[in-house]
């Protein structure tokens, strides 16, 4: 199916998408940077003319790379967020998908900040792109946090944020199971520490409170689909 090009309502071509499928596949698994305009031409089997007529540099690629998983992570999110499911549960379901991320083969830790690593310079169009995707995720969550009670809600939406950055790394670096585990315990406890402070504020607070399950959230990835 066409898809549009994100941000621009353009109908995208074949051409471009699959070389767009294609960067990503081998942006995410072998680096930016190891990757050249010759190979990518290659594997997604078009001509340098094809290429260079829908992107004026591997950069803008990369760019249009990160911006097409932000913008699936946006649509996720948002689909979630429309239903009509507790704040917890959504939260609690952003990590479970986190956490089965994490364990899914050939994950290569978080493509947002595996970029940045790349282009450390923070005028570069690269790394602002991957600065404007933090800042709606932090955004967002720190108004779920908020939907429980507006007290402290930016710390505890920078303490998720942080969380799974940690957790993100850890399971690429160590073992994949534990690191999906402290972020669940972590946003458990978050959650409880919140939670109780929408208790204290309330004259009638539920005593015994049970927490809802997670929410089922597919797919909230870090990284490019497979092909």
């Amino acid at each position: 199916m066409t898809q549009t090009e994100p941000g621009t309502g353009r109908r995208a071509s074949e051409a471009r998408e699959r070389l767009l499928r294609t960067a990503g596949q081998l942006f995410y698994t072998q680096g930016i940077h190891t990757v050249g305009v010759d190979r990518l031409v290659t594997e997604a089997k078009i001509t340098n003319a094809t290429f260079y007529r829908h992107f004026r540099s591997k950069e803008d690629l990369a760019v249009a790379y990160i911006a097409s998983v932000d913008q699936a992570i946006r649509t996720q999110l948002d689909t979630l967020t429309a239903a009509d499911l507790p704040t917890d549960a959504i939260l609690r379901g952003i990590g479970a998908s986190l956490a089965e991320q994490i364990r899914s083969p050939g994950y290569r830790g978080c493509a947002f900040l595996n970029a940045a690593a790349e282009f450390p310079a923070p005028d570069h169009p690269v790394h602002q792109a991957v600065v404007q995707h933090r800042a709606w995720f932090l955004h967002t969550i720190t108004a779920l946090f908020a939907e429980i009670t507006d007290d402290s809600a930016q710390y505890a939406g920078r303490h998720f944020v942080m969380l799974r950055d940690g957790a993100m790394s850890a399971g690429y670096l160590g073992d994949p199971t534990l690191a999906g585990q402290t972020l669940l315990r972590g946003i458990e406890g978050l959650l409880r520490a919140h939670t109780a402070r929408r208790l204290d504020q309330s004259t009638t607070p539920t005593p015994d409170h049970t927490p809802p399950p997670a929410a089922t959230v597919p797919d909230i990835d870090c990284s490019p689909p497979a092909t």
